[in-house]
């Protein structure tokens, strides 16, 4: 059986850090599977991921609007529409975003946990428009 969804009916993941919000399609509370997680992604000007890294999963981004700098420990790279990026298990990143960024996150498998190098545990709090908390593991 297929799922559709469109994003207006789904929940809104707010980040209790300001500039960042997600709205997942895939994940276990939706479709029941830790197999991946995928959704979209908006980061307000200015905002940022902590530079962090996740055990156990590889993921990748795609770019559809906006610009931004990916860090990785090679360094600090320019990314904008079409950009696919594409980061290994454990490799330590951050997305940043220079102009208001819209853009597809894939991450498998949905069994991992997330270590912040350079951030607060408040950086993986979300907060649903329904008012309940998600964490982030």
């Amino acid at each position: 059986m297929a799922y559709i969804f469109h994003q207006d009916q789904l929940p809104r993941l707010v980040s209790v850090v300001p500039g960042r919000e997600r709205t997942f399609f895939v994940n276990k509370e939706l479709t029941h599977i830790d197999d991946m997680l995928c959704g979209i992604m908006r980061y307000t000007k200015g905002a940022a991921s902590p530079y962090h890294l996740h055990a156990n999963c590889e993921h990748f981004y795609f770019i559809f609007e906006g610009a931004g700098t990916v860090e990785t420990e090679d360094g600090v790279q320019p990314v904008g529409p079409g950009s696919m990026i594409f980061i290994p298990a454990e490799d330590k990143h951050r997305l940043r975003a220079i102009e208001p960024l819209f853009y597809f996150e894939f991450q498998a498998p949905n069994r991992f946990q997330t270590t912040i190098l350079d951030g607060t545990p408040e950086d993986l709090l979300w907060e649903r428009i329904d008012g309940g908390v998600w964490k982030q593991s």
